[in-house]
């Protein structure tokens, strides 16, 4: 029963939508949160790394996404593949930035950091960004696309810390970048695993509660 209760909920077409409008109001404060570390980079850097700059809103993107075509499934092979990508970058990466981010803001309050009302916002938005992945994996069918996956999130990395466009650090974790480029990672092989463990095998018995058809 429990199984059962929590799979009608969450593969209900109401849940889905309050949540991929969560995702993408939240996705839009995110590059928006961003913008000055957009703009600085669009000024000082080549623009090819911009992309690479938006880290957890580019995550909340793929599962705004990766929602939007589970309530309306893509038809065709090609549609099938992309979708798969999707989701399997939507899991990596949310689950991978979701505590990435929770980490660095406690990291820096442990080093003496404020962590202000603003940063308590964080926490919560991006426990969200975990927690919503991991419970959707179970419903998603991805895992013969978890190497891209995991590829652009390593990829990611290495931009992101070869070049200088992570994302910015409290002040007083600027002497332990190299120790956060490891644990970043980390965090994107771990988050690869728990995509694999928590994911879908099949799409079959995927089909969302719809009400029931009178007539």
């Amino acid at each position: 029963m429990p199984v059962h209760w929590f799979e009608k909920l969450f593969k209900h077409r109401g849940v889905m939508w309050l949540l991929f409008i969560v995702n993408f109001l939240g996705t839009i404060y995110g590059y928006i949160w961003y913008g000055n570390q957009l703009e600085f980079t669009a000024e000082n850097y080549p623009s090819w790394l911009l992309p690479f700059v938006p880290d957890s809103p580019t995550a909340s993107l793929f599962f705004t996404l990766a929602l939007l075509l589970l309530l309306f499934p893509p038809k065709g092979i090609k549609g099938m593949l992309v979708r798969e990508l999707i989701e399997a970058l939507a899991v990596v990466t949310s689950v991978k930035y979701g505590i990435w981010a929770v980490s660095i803001i406690f990291a820096g309050g442990v080093q003496g950091d404020t962590i202000s009302l603003k940063d308590w916002m964080l926490v919560v938005s991006h426990t969200g960004m975990a927690v919503e992945a991991l419970i959707y994996a179970r419903f998603f069918s991805f895992r013969r696309m978890l190497p891209l996956a995991l590829l652009w999130a390593f990829a990611n990395d290495m931009v992101d810390y070869s070049e200088g466009v992570f994302p910015w650090l409290p002040n007083v974790l600027e002497d332990n970048v190299i120790g956060v480029q490891y644990y970043t990672i980390a965090l994107t092989f771990l988050s690869t695993a728990a995509a694999w463990i928590f994911g879908g095998r099949s799409r079959k018995s995927k089909r969302l509660d719809r009400p029931p058809v009178r007539g």
